[in-house]
């Protein structure tokens, strides 16, 4: 696998992880 690629979908993995626990905190307040 293309290493840039990996790295590429790392990233948005970890912004989509980010952005459903920001959503997910927003909820709780």
């Amino acid at each position: 696998m293309n290493p840039i690629y990996l790295a590429g979908a790392l990233a948005a993995g970890a912004l989509v992880a980010y952005l459903l626990v920001a959503l997910f905190n927003a909820e709780e307040l």
